[in-house]
């Protein structure tokens, strides 16, 4: 198995373990994730709709990841959705005096900043599997070509 290939199966088993985790945290606790989320600043009156669907996508995302056909869609997925809580970890944490904690698991153990950070690793990673993805396809269609 070439290294690309090797690379990608590293960051696809990372980031479905972190959804899955995140997603049965979240559900496990889910009066909790919810009531932290109707306390969000910046969420309003949408909270209650989040606490159902980011959770469901977390599983979807898990799901796409585990089927080679659809990887490419799980890890742009993963970047969206990753992107999303760090751009709100980070408006948050900057512009309101009240930050609520809906993470769970693990996760609530970071500090704000480090929780950025260990998002903004996932958004690297995810970059790194589109890249390696999008190469191996390229490769894939020359190859087909000759």
């Amino acid at each position: 198995m070439p290294v690309r290939n090797r690379i990608i199966e590293v960051i696809v088993a990372l980031y479905i373990l972190l959804w899955i985790y995140a997603a049965v945290s979240k559900l496990l606790d889910f009066e909790v994730f919810s009531v932290q989320l109707t306390k969000s600043p910046v969420l309003g009156d949408n909270a209650a709709l989040l606490a159902v669907l980011v959770p469901g996508v977390e599983i979807i995302l898990a799901v796409l990841l585990t089927v080679p056909v659809f990887r490419l869609m799980g890890l742009i997925g993963s970047f969206l959705l990753m992107s999303a809580f760090t751009i709100y970890l980070f408006v948050i944490t900057r512009h309101s005096s009240y930050v609520p904690c809906s993470c769970g698991g693990i996760l609530e153990g970071l500090s704000w900043d480090s929780h950025i950070i260990f998002n903004l690793f996932f958004i690297g990673l995810s970059v790194w599997g589109i890249r390696m993805t999008l190469i191996n396809k390229e490769f894939f269609l020359n190859r087909k070509k000759e």
